[in-house]
């Protein structure tokens, strides 16, 4: 007879429930986004008791990356993976269910296919795994739990496809053998066939003993069956979408995009079709994610863009009370010199890679900040405090108030269209597909 252990059962069963677990909560936070509101998100491994967290996490970055969602150009804010992750960890709980339930009675093959289907999580967790050290370079707490689901399940998989055929226990008994029962003694002088001789009696073993073998069919049903659970969500959010047409056109246009003095910086990009204007500080961390995700969705080079910027520094902006980035006006000063000197790209792209340690010279005292920014471009130290740039950043404020545009950061004009705050971050790509599609055309 064979046997098998029930503990590829068990681990399925927790390693599928804690996948639906936060799959479910990364689901729900995407979800909440569709109001184009801000939320705060669950970033936590005991999302549920740990409360959601308003602000900047590892988790929202993530969310808001251009890896977190596909079909982004077809879909306000795309359709999440995570739906994909609760459909397939739903699957796998039926299944780990049914193997820790029917024991020595499910097929060798079903348990084969159980071991071969719970890889392909690892496989997707791996190149998560990569995008977030290479890409990210945080780790969102839910997908690290996701992550450790998929180990988990995968470790259910390699040990139920070793336990496939069960172990061999004892040797010569069968599911089928019997154990023979002679019955009550015969009286002397009675022929035998006077007594009817009882059913042989069954053995302890028991039918389960015997490990079926399985049809070829079953992988070819469990796959496709596996499909459909991890597409079957995500199908029916797509389907309860709301259109946001209507609301891409709501947030205004510029009154006069005309800058005549030429205090706006021309970035050169490598195929420009459409016109576009931003409103930047290089000290703003939603500045620079907002910058990343131009480049990560393949928006920025096809953009003909102009960088108005715009320090939120009381230091050199007048609109303000005190300083939301202090150092900023610095920087703000370095990017206008770029521009003489041919390199305005590459300062603006610095302050965004280098934010953090910029941010905090900029709180540490002014000339910190200057000595860093001296190290990196010596070419644009004496512009910095010429008159002349003062008066150029002077200019790029007038005409901000004079196009009233609010005092935050990132803005973006498509063209004379200006999209909406919650446009530029998780239905980015959706709504510039929609107001330009040339961007995405080759």
């Amino acid at each position: 007879m064979s046997s098998r252990s029930r503990l590829p059962g068990v681990l399925g069963v927790i390693a599928a429930t804690m996948g639906l677990f936060f799959s479910a909560f990364s689901t729900h936070d995407y979800a909440l986004h569709l109001d184009r509101q801000l939320h705060a998100t669950n970033c936590s491994f005991v999302p549920g008791i740990a409360g959601p967290e308003a602000g900047d996490n590892a988790c929202k970055a993530a969310m808001y990356s251009s890896y977190s969602a596909i079909f982004r150009d077809k879909y306000w804010g795309g359709v999440p993976i995570s739906l994909f992750a609760m459909g397939a960890y739903a699957f796998f709980l039926a299944m780990a269910v049914y193997l820790l339930t029917a024991g020595n009675a499910a097929s060798k093959r079903s348990w084969q296919t159980y071991g071969l289907a719970s890889l392909t999580p690892a496989v997707a967790s791996a190149v998560m795994f990569t995008i977030s050290v290479t890409k990210l370079g945080q780790f969102c707490k839910l997908c690290v739990g996701l992550y450790v689901a998929s180990g988990i399940l995968a470790a259910s998989g390699v040990w139920a496809l070793v336990a496939a055929g069960g172990k061999r226990v004892g040797a010569g008994a069968s599911a089928t053998d019997t154990i023979p029962d002679v019955g009550p003694p015969v009286p002397a002088g009675y022929p035998l066939h006077a007594y009817a001789m009882p059913e042989p009696a069954r053995s302890p073993l028991g039918p389960g003993s015997v490990i079926p073998t399985g049809s070829w069919l079953v992988p070819l049903a469990l796959f496709p069956a596996l499909g459909a659970f991890a597409v079957a969500p995500s199908l029916v959010y797509a389907r309860s979408m709301p259109d946001y047409r209507p609301l891409l056109l709501s947030c205004g246009k510029i009154l006069d995009p005309n800058e005549k003095t030429g205090a706006l910086v021309k970035l050169k990009t490598r195929s420009p079709v459409q016109p576009a204007l931003t409103f930047e500080d290089p000290l703003c961390p939603t500045c620079r994610a907002f910058h990343k995700r131009l480049q990560t969705e393949e928006i920025f080079d096809r953009l003909d863009l102009t960088v108005a910027i715009f320090p939120l520094d009381s230091e050199c902006n007048p609109m303000l009370d005190r300083p939301f980035h202090p150092g900023s006006c610095q920087l703000a000063k370095a990017f206008l010199c770029g521009d003489k000197a041919g390199n305005a790209r590459e300062i603006l792209d610095w302050s965004y890679e280098n934010q953090e340690e910029l941010r905090d010279a900029g709180k540490a005292g002014k000339e910190i900040l200057r000595a860093k920014i001296r190290a990196k471009f010596p070419e644009v130290d004496a512009c910095i405090d010429d008159k002349e740039t003062k008066k150029r950043l002077d200019r790029v404020l007038q005409f901000a108030v004079a196009n009233k545009v609010p005092i935050s950061t990132p803005q973006m004009f498509l063209g004379e269209t200006r999209l909406c705050e919650e446009d530029t971050d998780l239905g980015l790509r959706y709504v510039v597909g929609q107001l330009a599609p040339q961007v995405f055309q080759p």
